[in-house]
């Protein structure tokens, strides 16, 4: 490791006295504007048009090759890559000694003919180049493996240039989102923004982050979902709205949870639960079908086809198919609580027939659920801003969309009965006072707002991340996000 550290110091101590080099022959080492008149693929792409054409291109050297006085180079922008042949006999002499002063990672800006090598590789014969930025550090020559991942994700800007399929990774992420606003905004959505910073963190069952503001002398916390603000608009008569944006929860961290995420939230006055499971399932199908080209896509070796309708199915239903248990034939606390004592699930005491219901289907079903599926009839307990079913108050018309075994989407018939929805809260916070720090809290404005009246409406939620996980086939949500929360560690460890 000291050998290592050593070497590496030579090279960047190389690097600076090329800088200094640069400086003494008058070229700035930093430089400025260059416009260029093609990309790289704009030429790989067309060549029989551009053949023989000048064009003028600008980015990263990511290979030199010298053959005593001509040299063959890559250059890389942020469509691809393409090789440049520098002769010394076409650039002068003065201008090809100080090609040598260049290294792998610097940016240039070449002027050039369009030709094809005796190879086939589409090359741009430099006429002229102007030095735009010197890179004082290398570029790893060992990146990939697992022994990496870490420093990929710390040092993301590195990773984005040396693996390619990264960078294409998050300008597919980007084409997602641009694609889901522009189907929302077709559907007659209108997008809107809520706080971030909020006085009550509701609207989930979560852990907020908790911060202050000095001016005011208040606690804030960063928002743990869009949702009750959002239903204050439909309050306020906007009939269908949306919000992408970033999502704030103060709990662990694996392959799917990052603190540090987004969503969309998609509220629609005069819907319910249904209708949110016919938004879900044609904007995920629209959204493959734009971006990709296709409804069935190949996540992790297994094929799955987004396309429309999706299987739903009742909790009841599918905690039966994999865990054996029937819980249309018990009736109470205990018999849920035996009934699951028997299977060996460990549970606290004092949970009610809904929560053990629910755990049953995170510990039993959850990863069985493959192929995309609607699941429907969760718990009043744990649903408590959903509106009950009329022919059993113990569940609620609220649904969550599984794919390959991951919670995309969630979404309720939304509870509009504000003394309900007061009971509801009140019921949260005798959770809170008996320890669970992740119950909801009472939000009275919330409840004030209730009381002017919400038609009857349909909520969603999707995790934007996960969806992107499965449509760039990535296992890591780390992978998809492109600076995600991780321990501070100082640079060189």
């Amino acid at each position: 490791m000291e050998h290592e550290q050593h070497q590496l110091n030579d090279l960047l101590l190389a690097r600076r006295r090329k800088m200094d080099a640069l400086r003494e022959r008058g070229i700035e080492p930093f430089g400025r504007k260059f416009e260029a008149s093609h990309f790289s693929a704009d030429i790989a792409d067309n060549f029989d048009a551009m053949e023989g054409r000048e064009v003028t291109i600008a980015g990263r050297l990511v290979s030199i090759r010298s053959h005593g006085k001509a040299l063959f180079a890559h250059m890389q922008d942020s469509r691809g890559q393409i090789q440049i042949y520098l002769r010394q006999d076409q650039v002068g002499p003065e201008k090809y000694e100080i090609f040598e002063l260049v290294d792998i990672g610097d940016f240039i800006g070449v002027t050039g003919e369009v030709f094809r090598t005796q190879k086939g590789e589409v090359t741009v014969k430099v006429t002229d180049y102007t030095y735009l930025t010197k890179a004082l550090r290398p570029l790893p020559e060992k990146w990939h493996g697992l022994k990496d991942v870490e420093l990929r994700y710390r040092q993301r800007y590195v990773d984005l240039i040396v693996n390619q399929e990264v960078k294409q990774t998050f300008i597919n992420r980007s084409r997602i989102i641009s694609t889901m606003r522009d189907i929302l905004n077709s559907w007659g959505f209108l997008e809107v923004e809520t706080p971030i910073m909020q006085t009550i963190a509701g609207g989930a069952l979560a852990r907020p982050f908790v911060t202050h503001h000095n001016a005011l002398d208040i606690r804030l916390y960063l928002r743990i979902a869009t949702e009750l603000h959002l239903k204050r608009l439909l309050v306020g008569g906007l009939d269908k709205v949306y919000e992408i944006g970033r999502i704030f929860r103060n709990e662990g961290i694996s392959a799917i949870h990052n603190p540090e995420f987004t969503s969309v939230e998609i509220y629609q006055n005069y819907a319910d639960y249904e209708d949110m499971m016919a938004i879900t399932e044609n904007l995920i199908y629209q959204i493959a079908q734009k971006v990709f080209g296709t409804a069935i896509i190949s996540f992790q070796g297994k094929d799955l086809d987004l396309t429309p309708p999706w299987p739903r199915e009742t909790m009841i239903d599918v905690v039966r198919k994999y865990s054996g248990v029937d819980f249309s034939q018990i009736n109470d606390d205990q018999q849920a609580f035996e009934a699951a004592r028997k299977t060996g699930l460990e549970l606290d005491k004092g949970l009610s027939w809904g929560e053990i219901l629910y755990r049953f289907f995170e510990e039993f079903c959850e990863k069985q659920l493959l192929s995309p599926i609607f699941v429907t009839g969760f718990p009043f307990e744990v649903s408590p801003l959903a509106k009950k079913m009329e022919t059993d108050s113990r569940l609620t018309l609220r649904f969550e969309g599984f794919i390959s075994g991951w919670e995309i989407a969630n979404a309720f018939t939304e509870l509009n009965d504000p003394i309900d929805q007061r009971e509801r809260f009140e019921q949260q916070l005798t959770k809170r006072e008996a320890g669970d720090d992740e119950a909801h809290v009472m939000d009275d404005d919330f409840i004030n707002a209730l009381e002017y009246g919400m038609p009857p409406a349909g909520g969603l939620g999707i995790g934007i991340d996960r969806l992107v996980m499965l449509l760039t086939n990535n296992i890591s949500i780390r992978d998809v996000i492109l600076f995600p929360t991780l321990k501070p560690k100082p640079l060189g460890e």
